[in-house]
């Protein structure tokens, strides 16, 4: 059984569990004729599921927002590592300057054709990448009687292969993040309970109920819109593109 169908049988169990427990204290100690309707409590329970309910969508909403704003930091740290490890290849000897500049480009193309659309999929990237990375590396090595500015220039190269390396590893992570089950359980079953306290209320002015209705319906399901168009950080409307890489390497 998935954590989210977990997740949703505990609910269930709890509240009818409660259910039977409303059932049973109805059954044993009935109310007495004399006593005053409780209209407060059950406005209290209306105003405790909303704060409860806020609480949910905030949290959901920091998780994808911080994974999305992660996933655009990833891809910009990488596009910038790679552009910078292809300027510095000028100070490298004709050979090494020429295979370091046609691998960069060849990484760049591959990650904009072939895993740009994987990541939009949650699909494995594969390791074609991490292959033109380790080529990539050993295209920087310099011979031993390089010289002065090929020395620091392949130091360069290194640190800049570093940081590729990590922000890659980065944005493998963040295509393969998404918002728990769990929580999404919550989202679902936490709106349709606040939307339906709605109706437990008389309120005499029907218009008035409908817009209020309406207007928490609608703020609700674009909430959880939001969330789900932030949880795909590299597709979408709000996803990330790849524009950081199209920007140094046409492709």
């Amino acid at each position: 059984m998935s954590s989210a169908a977990q997740a949703l049988a505990i609910v269930l169990a709890v509240a009818l569990f409660a259910a039977a427990t409303v059932v049973a204290k109805h059954r044993f100690f009935p109310p007495d004729p004399s006593d005053e309707p409780r209209e407060d409590v059950a406005e209290y329970i209306s105003m405790m599921v909303g704060v409860l309910y806020a609480l949910v969508l905030g949290l959901a909403l920091v998780s994808v927002w911080e994974t999305s704003d992660n996933a655009s930091s990833h891809v910009q740290a990488e596009a910038g590592a790679l552009h910078q490890t292809y300027l510095v290849a000028d100070a490298l000897p004709p050979d090494g300057q020429r295979e370091v500049r046609t691998i960069a480009e060849q990484y760049a193309r591959h990650v904009v054709d072939a895993e740009w659309p994987k990541m939009a999929a949650r699909e494995g990237l594969g390791s074609d990448g991490w292959t033109m990375l380790g080529r990539l590396r050993a295209a920087t090595r310099i011979p031993a009687n390089a010289t002065p500015a090929q020395q620091i220039a392949a130091q360069e190269l290194l640190a800049q292969l570093s940081t590729l390396d990590e922000a890659r590893r980065g944005r493998e992570e963040d295509a393969q993040s998404s918002l728990s089950p769990v929580l999404w359980v919550g989202l679902i079953l936490g709106g349709v309970l606040t939307v339906a306290f709605m109706f437990l209320f008389g309120i005499q002015r029907n218009f008035t109920h409908i817009v209020m209705v309406m207007g928490l319906a609608a703020l609700i399901t674009f909430l959880v819109l939001l969330i789900h168009e932030l949880d795909a950080p590299f597709g979408g409307y709000l996803g990330t593109d790849s524009s950081a890489f199209t920007r140094y390497f046409p492709v």
